[in-house]
């Protein structure tokens, strides 16, 4: 029979070896994380992209009986066209305006339209913008130098999200790859997904891996999509409308639609634009088609993000915003599924405390 004396050195002994153990498996998977690291983002990208897009893969597997790569690779092409054309479009369509911009200030015939009087009658804003205005239609030089320093504030902040938007853009490129490939390989990762989610939380790993799925594909409809939806039209009704610097325009309801702040502040310069160039009744007509894209996600935001949702849509809707905040652009989907997530757990936490204080029959 052993003594405690002679036991102990084999405790501490094993006590050690497991701490070094866990000390390199800790080192290996921080070493891991610490290579992985740049490709994070389009990785996590493309999964949010293969989730997304999966409903689709499977009606088009269909049609091409069965053949995963083939079914996948057109997805890939056809989502990169759906990028490459409407930015091509917007590229060319920035530079041109910029290099007419420059071009006519240089040359001395920019030309912009006097106000009207009744704008100096506009409640609290009417007077700075008549006299802004004013001096923008009589001369521009003037005009220019007056306002420099607050225009060259707002000439930095845009190149600033003009280098951001590009480099997300190369980002999305490799992403659209990635989920491609996720794709062709999605009953593997599906079944390993629920694999892991049923040895994390049990039972209910279905459950949360199936609110995670909608919640991913709700943020993408309700946000992205919508956006998308009010870049392509409000472009092409500025251009129908013949409205100066249109690809700038919106572009910049692209970017508003995204961080989520009305559209509808846009439209108010643009309709003023109209009304000062147009006559009463054509000007009436594009500033109503305008306004009516710029206040549509208001009703169809609610209803793609709501719709199948586990979870209520405020939910969702609290989660993307706060999570772009503090995480940018990917927070939108990260920041829906932690707060789905947290509210799913709080509400089964809930219902098994309720069910536990029912007393038997």
């Amino acid at each position: 029979m052993k003594t405690n004396h002679d036991s102990n050195p084999d405790n501490e002994q094993r006590t050690i070896d497991t701490v070094i153990k866990l000390t390199l498996i800790a080192l290996l998977l921080v070493w891991c994380g610490m290579i992985l690291l740049p490709f994070i983002m389009p990785v996590l990208w493309g999964i949010i992209l293969a989730v997304t897009l999966f409903p689709l893969y499977t009606r088009l597997l269909k049609l091409v009986k069965g053949k995963k790569g083939v079914s996948a690779t057109l997805i890939t092409l056809i989502l990169l066209a759906l990028l490459i054309i409407p930015s091509v479009w917007l590229i060319s369509s920035i530079v041109g305006n910029a290099r007419e911009l420059i071009t006519s200030v240089r040359d001395h015939t920019l030309v912009m339209p006097p106000p009207k009087p009744e704008v100096a009658d506009w409640p609290i804003v009417g007077k700075p913008i008549y006299a802004a205005w004013q001096m923008l239609s009589t001369n521009i030089e003037t005009a220019i130098q007056t306002y420099r320093d607050k225009l060259l504030v707002v000439g930095d902040k845009f190149l600033g999200i003009i280098k951001s938007v590009t480099s997300s853009f190369l980002t999305l490129i490799v992403s659209v790859i990635i989920s491609g490939i996720l794709l062709v390989g999605s009953d593997k990762t599906e079944t390993s997904t629920i694999n892991f989610a049923n040895r994390l939380v049990g039972k209910t790993g279905d459950e949360f891996i199936k609110m995670i799925v909608i919640t991913i594909r709700n943020v993408a409809k309700g946000i992205l999509g919508v956006a998308f939806i009010q870049f392509v039209l409000m472009g092409a009704a500025l251009m129908l409308a013949k409205v100066p610097f249109a690809g700038l325009w919106a572009l910049a309801a692209l970017l508003f639609a995204i961080v989520q702040a009305p559209v509808g502040i846009l439209a108010i310069p643009v309709v003023i634009y109209l009304y000062s160039a147009r006559e009463p009744i054509p000007a009436t007509l594009w500033s109503m088609l305008i306004v009516m894209v710029a206040l549509c996600d208001n009703f169809i935001k609610p209803y793609l993000m709501g719709k199948g949702a586990p979870v209520p849509t405020l939910v969702i809707f609290l989660g993307a915003i706060g999570g772009m905040i503090m995480s940018g652009f990917i927070g939108l989907f990260t920041g829906a599924i932690i707060l789905s997530l947290g509210y799913k757990l709080a509400t089964i936490w809930l219902e098994g405390g309720s069910q536990e204080q029912v007393p038997e029959s």
